[in-house]
């Protein structure tokens, strides 16, 4: 086994799957396919009560494999749920509130941060960790120019892990990776066809081991 520690980590965006049983089930392929960190779980439209039931379905599958589950935006769906976070897709003032009312307790990052100007009001709060895109931000083969380069410029300077927003494109980790940044997300690049999720996290993680920079003690 890699020391997946020593280098960029997978983090899923969980996929969106009209069936319960079904979205489980995918979820749970992808996770045998390799090292993932951590996994998002978006709302997605859902209303309080189908979330809260989604969410309670998706977490212990999550945490069976060894990843994070991190709710979306509710911490009374991620309280009930047993997650283990909480993802604030807000402003630095929605995460300041958060991590000052669930930290340590759960782990708390996100802040939507769009400029650099915004990244350090983010990184003032001390989050967990800074997400540099939006959850269902994949919307062209590769990350956002714009996401890659707060990451690199955040990476260099800033102690507070980040999370870069991969593209459709499973080979768009690498260029997420090289910025320096702890995790890259990704959502269609690995669900977009369900059957090959667990080959795409596999070869996600094969393409990191391979190429991904390696972080200094």
């Amino acid at each position: 086994m890699s020391k997946t520690s020593e280098r960029c980590r997978l983090v899923l965006i969980a996929p969106e799957i009209a069936d319960p049983a079904q979205r489980a089930k995918v979820l749970a392929d992808a996770l045998k396919g390799g090292d993932v960190a951590s996994v998002i779980v978006p709302q997605y439209g859902l209303d309080d009560g189908e979330f809260q039931k989604h969410a309670e379905l998706l977490v212990p599958i999550i945490q069976e494999a060894g990843a994070a589950a991190l709710i979306d935006g509710d911490s009374r769906v991620a309280g009930r749920a047993k997650a283990d976070g909480l993802h604030i897709s807000g402003n630095a003032e929605a995460l300041r509130e958060a991590v000052e009312k669930h930290t340590p307790k759960l782990i708390v990052g996100g802040g939507n941060a769009a400029d650099r100007h915004h990244a350090l009001e983010v990184g003032e709060v001390r989050p967990d960790y800074v997400f540099f895109g939006k959850t269902d931000g994949d919307i062209k083969p590769d990350a956002h120019p714009k996401n890659l380069a707060l990451a690199e410029w955040w990476a260099s300077m800033i102690e507070i892990p980040c999370i870069v927003m991969g593209g459709t494109d499973p080979q768009s980790a690498l260029a997420a990776a090289e910025t320096g940044a702890e995790f890259v997300a990704l959502r269609l690049a690995v669900f977009a066809e369900p059957e090959q999720a667990p080959s795409v996290v596999a070869a996600v993680n094969a393409l990191l081991d391979e190429k991904a920079p390696r972080f200094e003690d």
